[in-house]
């Protein structure tokens, strides 16, 4: 069972800067694709970036220009580099892999972003 451990969140002004980081229990390089999702409150999770093993990215319109999606197969890491925060990206990041109408793993705890003055 892969297991993703997401870290990194925390509070940050507006127009600041975070990077996340997911771990996985295994390689993700055995994945296709590996994505970061958000959850803000009395939402529905969205998806924010994405990213292939042939390191082809994918960004919600929302995040454009502001966030960057990478990846290091040699520490099963996938990585979220957020620039020009604004108060609406508040939410609960999660990272991980979809498969078919689903995913690989369960949803796990996520790290929380807090953009605020």
């Amino acid at each position: 069972q892969v297991q993703f451990v997401e870290s990194g969140g925390g509070l940050v002004q507006p127009g600041g800067s975070l990077r996340l980081s997911c771990a996985a229990s295994t390689s993700a390089s055995w994945f296709d694709t590996m994505g970061w999702y958000r959850q803000a409150p009395g939402k529905e999770r969205e998806f924010v970036a994405s990213i292939t093993n042939y390191f082809t990215t994918r960004y919600a319109n929302f995040v454009k220009g502001r966030f960057t999606i990478s990846r290091d197969t040699s520490k099963n890491t996938v990585y979220l580099q957020m620039n020009s925060l604004k108060p609406e990206d508040t939410a609960i990041y999660y990272c991980n892999a979809p498969l078919g109408s689903g995913f690989v793993a369960n949803w796990g705890q996520g790290t929380q972003v807090t953009v605020s003055s």
